[in-house]
């Protein structure tokens, strides 16, 4: 691979660009899934090619191909280098990049089991083995598994002398029960909705999650929501369990943070963010206890975001993006970060493949830890306790949001006093995180992964991690997405 990055290299270098890089991938996927017992998919892919990007004449181009015959390397080359003069020819600003060193890693994520080592045979036997356990409530109507394992490797050459070899692993495993009555359909999903848990693990993680052992406990709620009171309307303290939260930090901090998105060029897709420039510095976006960071270092956890380099050669850093509840911080490229008087890119840039230009794209985007103990997060004289997301609507510039979940629980001076169904809430992005009264502590902490995040055109589906304790925040809008 580093042969073939190299050639490619030299194929564009030799056409005269001002800067290149390279990006040899190989991924291999295995995808596991049953619906009520039978398989609903089983999949394996390799997929092995090459993405140049090059920058002449002031003016980006890419190209890409799965053919790494000495011809395959040349054509794309030449077809990147073409594509950067024709923009040149329309190009309002020329683009520079901020300074990078050049580095020569070879790096490869911790894992303690290959995932590649279990056998088919033995996914099969534990995804039947929670459908079972699943359906062993006569309330259950169906049930839904899925494991998820991939192992891509990455050589990463540029023309400032960067040669970056890194293979990362990662899993993903999770389930859910769906219990139709009548007209109403109640579901409960574990570890977390939309495929369960994800991190930068091997084969350890499904042990970790105790698959099995939660499906009856999961199955009794999904039935029990049918007899559980709807969940009332109006404005109560709000407490999300970490899952959920996870969710909104995606949603609410980690899209706007987004430098491409503020200035304009995924306007068209995705669309901008509130977060104009002049908010930097200036905003108070949270309470004084919101404190948020985008961390794509190991240090932080196993995390989908978690690398050694993106991919464009910057190291993988820690930046602050809220501090004290001020907002401090975007993700930048190379090309953005003079943007917003930064030196140097704080390495977000990300594609999802051979075949796509990298992006910004989210790393690990998470609040920190508070100092609250789980008994002053739930200790609210009347509050209503959310988990596991349901559903999320956000206009498209992550100002106003609406999100549903899936199971509900009334509290009373910390206690639960009843489940309740359908339960939403709504608000303003920095209404709500201003409104953060408490955080839990470390003890308390999770990072999540967000495997489906989309973006780009054509669309780059990205994985992203979020970390975050259970939080209660004051006088939030709650009930009016489902209300009875």
């Amino acid at each position: 691979m580093k042969t073939t990055a190299a050639n490619a290299l030299d194929a564009a270098v030799r056409r005269g660009i001002s800067y290149g890089d390279v990006r040899v991938v190989e991924t291999e996927e295995r995808h596991v899934s049953t619906k009520n017992g039978k398989i609903s998919e089983l999949a394996a892919s390799v997929s092995v090619g090459l993405g140049v990007r090059v920058l002449d004449r002031g003016a980006w181009g890419f190209a890409a191909t799965d053919d790494l015959t000495s011809e395959g390397i040349e054509a794309a080359a030449e077809l990147a280098v073409e594509i950067a003069r024709s923009s040149a020819l329309v190009q309002k600003h020329d683009v520079v990049l901020a300074p990078e060193g050049a580095h020569e890693v070879h790096w490869t994520s911790p894992v303690r089991i290959d995932p590649f080592s279990i056998s088919v045979d033995q996914n099969l036997a534990l995804v039947y083995s929670i459908d079972a356990e699943l359906r062993r409530n006569p309330g259950i109507t169906l049930a839904e598994t899925a494991l998820v394992f991939t192992r891509q490797r990455q050589v990463f050459a540029s023309s400032e002398g960067s040669v970056i070899d890194q293979t990362r692993h990662t899993s993903g495993a999770g389930f859910t029960a769906y219990s139709f009555r009548g007209d109403e359909i109640q579901k409960r999903s574990y570890p977390n909705s939309f495929g369960g848990q994800h991190q930068l693990k091997g084969y350890e993680l499904v042990e970790e999650l105790k698959l099995v052992e939660n499906a009856p406990r999961v199955a009794e709620e999904a039935v029990a929501l049918h007899s559980a009171d709807q969940c009332p309307e109006g404005r109560f303290d709000l407490i999300l369990e970490s899952s959920q939260l996870g969710l909104q930090i995606h949603e609410s901090v980690g899209h706007p943070i987004e430098l491409d998105r503020v200035l304009g060029t995924e306007a068209n897709f995705a669309g901008m963010s509130f977060l104009t420039l002049d908010n930097l510095n200036r905003l108070q976006y949270g309470s004084n206890i919101v404190n948020v960071v985008c961390d794509a270092r190991l240090e932080h956890g196993p995390g989908l975001g978690t690398f050694a380099f993106d991919d464009e050669g910057v190291p993988a850093q820690a930046s602050d993006i809220i501090r004290d509840g001020r907002f401090v911080g975007y993700m930048t490229s190379r090309e953005t970060a003079a943007a917003v008087g930064a030196k140097r890119s704080n390495g977000t840039m990300r594609a999802d493949g051979w075949a796509r230009i990298p992006l910004i794209r989210m790393t690990n985007v998470s609040l920190k830890p508070g100092e609250q103990s789980l008994d002053e997060v739930f200790g609210a004289d009347h509050a209503i306790y959310m988990e596991t997301n349901k559903s999320w609507s956000i206009d498209d510039k992550r100002y106003h949001f609406q999100f549903g979940c899936e199971i509900a629980w009334e509290m009373r001076n910390g206690k639960r006093v009843r489940m309740l169904k359908n339960p939403s809430y709504s608000g303003i992005t920095t209404e709500f995180w201003n409104a953060c009264a408490a955080i839990a502590g470390p003890e308390h902490w999770t990072l999540w992964g967000t495997p489906n995040c989309g973006k780009g055109q054509p669309d780059q589906i990205m994985g992203t991690g979020h970390g975050a304790s259970p939080a209660r925040f004051h006088n939030i809008r709650i009930g009016s997405a489902y209300a009875g």
